[in-house]
């Protein structure tokens, strides 16, 4: 029978929130696991959950990658009116997953050694992002 729940998370600006503890401790038997964020300008990962300066790397990367549209290169984009994190936090969430998929064995999420999963937060302002959780 499948189960189903929703994590909120909540965020304080761009970066990585890791919620690996919360789906932990709700996973139970054995099954696989989807995650599914409900916004369109957030994203979800596994990652490592080790070195902080991981983390701060990704986040320092797609900033570079996809500048807010004050940046000079960005100048093309015409969804604006959001402000100049918005129309980016988009670019970035279509290049990464909406939705993860673990595997849980013995009521155990099947993750590496060093693996978490990470929202990632691509608009500059506090959010409260919803994750769907389904294990079947």
């Amino acid at each position: 029978m499948p189960v189903q729940t929703v994590f909120r998370i909540q965020t304080q600006g761009q970066g990585l929130y890791e919620f690996t503890r919360d789906v932990a401790r709700w996973v139970d038997g054995d099954g696989l696991l989807t995650l599914f964020v409900r916004h369109t300008s957030c994203s979800l990962l596994i990652q490592e959950n080790h070195d902080p300066e991981v983390q701060d790397d990704l986040a320092a990367f797609f900033s570079r990658l996809v500048p807010p549209t004050t940046d000079p290169s960005m100048l093309y984009l015409t969804h604006t009116y959001e402000g100049p994190d918005d129309m980016p936090a988009h670019i970035k969430a279509a290049l990464l997953p909406t939705h993860l998929s673990i595997p849980v064995l013995n009521g155990h999420l099947a993750l590496g050694t060093w693996q978490g999963i990470y929202l990632f937060e691509h608009r500059d302002r506090s959010h409260s992002r919803e994750v769907v959780a389904h294990l079947a």
